[in-house]
């Protein structure tokens, strides 16, 4: 576990100081590094302490205060580091999307585990079972949808049942039953196996997401009507194998029209869980662009809400037309897959002082390892060698190309550093 949470950093990881001997990730914060004074290479992805701390705080105390447990999804950044930040906060437990993850939710110290998955595999299902002995008290619940999974999991030999969820889908979407008619008859199989207990309902009402009240509304309400209308089908019919039933749901778009429908009222003792992710560092992008209609919803001010914690920068590596500049960044260092970075700041190479980049300024195209960044009609005296700061759109696809990222203070100096473990 000590390689998880303070694993061996060197110059083999990307940002990692040239030349520097191998340090503990717990020893960089006395290393005084910063960024702005060139002490590590770029490109660098690095999280602003002051956000990240803001937006862990912010959504432990909006699931509190909504009366719901939050199960913060870390498939997002997979980094122990974070897991107890968010832990520390108060989250119930981590949602992970794999069996592997386990390990460094684990790392971590969480004791409530939700894969938002379905597991199948029976080297999977083998390494849940074993956690009754290599971690006594440790639960893992994950998600069904079909017979075909049950069998699978009824092949598999296990001392105790396999908690699940019963996933409710939409047409069109991912994983997840159907009909009405179709979970029920699961629910009702489940019950009955002595391979599982039925611990609770789910559903992922991430896709499609808007931006806009009038659209994304009724599309939350649908879903999470058929999920309440089966949680009351399996109360009425006892099917239920736990003290208290789980009703989950909630990406990091409309997590506030899922809350008030995760409190359901059953004769059955509920947990209502939460499982945003992407907020943790929020994004100056994709998220912003969706979380502005929740500000909007929840009457409050964007500069109030969630904040962008993470960023990437680079260096101007040639100017080789009038109006375009080649950035050293690209596919391989952040994120294009909802949007492709912003530019939000510039650093002259002899100064230290940021200054916003013209709106004018855009990436246009992203190769392997390299960005185009069109200047337009403000060019704004870049030279080779200046610094650029980028914004993301999609924290999840930015940390996955990142094996450590530090974390800085508002002068850019570093003062601790994640690890991660995709």
């Amino acid at each position: 576990m000590t390689d998880l949470l303070d694993p061996l950093l060197d110059a083999t990881f990307k940002g990692f100081p040239h030349g520097v001997a191998p340090l503990r990730r717990s020893q960089v914060g006395a290393q005084r590094w910063n960024v702005l004074e060139g002490d590590l290479p770029l490109p660098l992805a690095v999280i602003r302490r002051d956000a990240l701390a803001h937006n862990i705080g912010w959504m432990q105390r909006f699931a509190d205060a909504a009366g719901v447990g939050f199960a913060p999804h870390g498939k997002t950044s997979m980094s122990p580091q974070l897991f107890q930040r968010q832990l520390d906060a108060g989250a119930w437990g981590l949602t992970l999307a794999t069996a592997t993850q386990m390990q460094a939710g684990l790392a971590a110290g969480a004791r409530n585990l939700l894969i938002a998955n379905q597991v199948l595999d029976a080297a999977d299902l083998g390494a849940i079972a074993a956690l009754a002995d290599t971690h006594p008290g440790v639960r893992v619940v994950f998600l069904l949808d079909s017979v075909a999974q049950l069998e699978l999991i009824e092949a598999v030999s296990s001392d105790r049942p396999f908690e699940v969820l019963v996933e409710v889908g939409v047409a069109g979407g991912r994983t997840g039953v159907r009909s009405h008619a179709d979970a029920l008859a699961l629910a009702r199989r489940a019950h009955a196996s002595a391979a599982v207990a039925l611990a609770g309902i789910e559903c992922y009402e991430g896709l499609g997401n808007t931006g806009r009240t009038e659209a994304d509304r009724p599309a939350v309400d649908d879903l999470m009507d058929r999920v309440e209308r089966l949680a009351h089908a399996c109360d009425a019919e006892g099917l239920f194998d736990v003290d208290e039933a789980i009703v989950s749901a909630g990406g990091s778009a409309v997590f506030d029209l899922v809350v008030p429908r995760l409190r359901v009222g059953l004769s059955h003792p509920v947990r209502g869980l939460l499982r945003s992710g992407c907020y943790v560092t929020h994004d100056q992008g994709h998220y912003t662009r969706l979380v502005h209609a929740v500000n909007r919803r929840l009457g409050c001010d964007d500069a109030q809400g969630l904040r962008a914690a993470l960023e990437v920068w680079t260096l101007v590596q040639s100017l080789p037309e009038p109006g375009l500049a080649i950035l050293a960044v690209g596919k391989r260092d952040i994120s294009f897959d909802l949007g492709l970075p912003l530019p939000l700041a510039v650093v002259a190479r002899a100064s230290r002082e940021r200054v916003p980049a013209p709106a004018e300024w855009a990436v246009t195209q992203l190769n392997d390892q390299h960005a185009y960044l069109k200047l337009g009609a403000a060019p704004g005296g870049l030279q080779v060698g200046d610094r650029v700061c980028l914004g993301i759109s999609h924290p999840c696809t930015t940390f996955d190309k990142w094996r450590w990222m530090p974390i800085v203070d508002e002068d850019y100096g570093v003062v601790d550093a994640i690890a991660t473990f995709f």
